[in-house]
């Protein structure tokens, strides 16, 4: 399980005390990184609303005191917000939706990237989400704000193509975390059932994907988006 090294690599998670942020946190420790949670919950390294941009500018300054460098970054905040016809979707919902799966993301991207720059080496990965390649019925803001997060990630990636930095992302189908409590029994049912596998991911499959982009292994490909949907997928 842990063959890929991160030995002494100061890793920053954001969102990092949810599911997939924990299997992420510790299969990232087993492979020898220092790891760093920005999140709201009590348990964070650091507590930290990563969707507020002074906090974000605040806590790098923190983490950069204290660990010098930062070698790897994961988004990993995101909410799927309510499941809604677009008609009933309040902006309020929308706006919080988009701040949490995509501007968390560009903000902590913009933090990190010149530490990166100056060091010439790091890894990027972000989570996006099928639903950002096909979209999910009564899950506008969600769809939207992932499938904004894959272009990001591809803009990003050319952007930094002629440094040692990588920028990649991954798209899940539902992954057996504590967020599918946000969707209805209805909305959770149907999009398990568009998966081939007959079942949702595990966050441990979730976080061996994320363990090798974050690698040294991960040397050719960047701003890609590699998919986890058991077989969901079409493109």
């Amino acid at each position: 399980m842990n063959a890929i090294d991160l030995q002494g690599r100061i890793a920053l998670l954001s969102g990092g005390c949810g599911g997939i942020g924990r299997a992420v946190a510790e299969r990232f420790s087993a492979s020898g990184a220092t790891v760093v949670t920005w999140d709201l919950a009590q348990e964070a390294d650091d507590r930290v609303d990563v969707t507020d941009e002074g906090a974000v500018t605040r806590a790098t300054q923190r983490l950069l005191a204290r660990h010098g460098r930062v070698d790897i970054l994961v988004n990993c905040a995101g909410i799927t917000g309510p499941n809604r016809l677009i008609e009933d979707y309040s902006f309020a919902d929308w706006q919080r939706t988009v701040d949490i799966s995509l501007t968390s993301t560009f903000l902590c991207c913009r933090a990190v990237v010149p530490t990166m720059r100056a060091q010439n080496s790091g890894r990027i990965v972000n989570l996006a989400s099928i639903a950002g390649k096909e979209g999910n019925a009564t899950m506008t803001a969600y769809s939207a704000a992932k499938g904004a997060v894959i272009a990001l990630t591809k803009s990003l990636g050319k952007e930094l193509a002629d440094t040692e930095i990588r920028v990649n992302c991954v798209a899940p189908a539902v992954i057996a975390t504590p967020m599918n409590q946000q969707m209805t029994p209805e909305a959770y049912a149907a999009v398990v059932a568009k998966i081939p596998l007959g079942r949702p991911g595990q966050p441990e499959e979730v976080a061996a994907m994320i363990a090798w982009l974050a690698s040294d292994e991960c040397s050719f490909s960047t701003g890609a988006c590699f998919d986890l949907s058991g077989g969901r997928a079409t493109y």
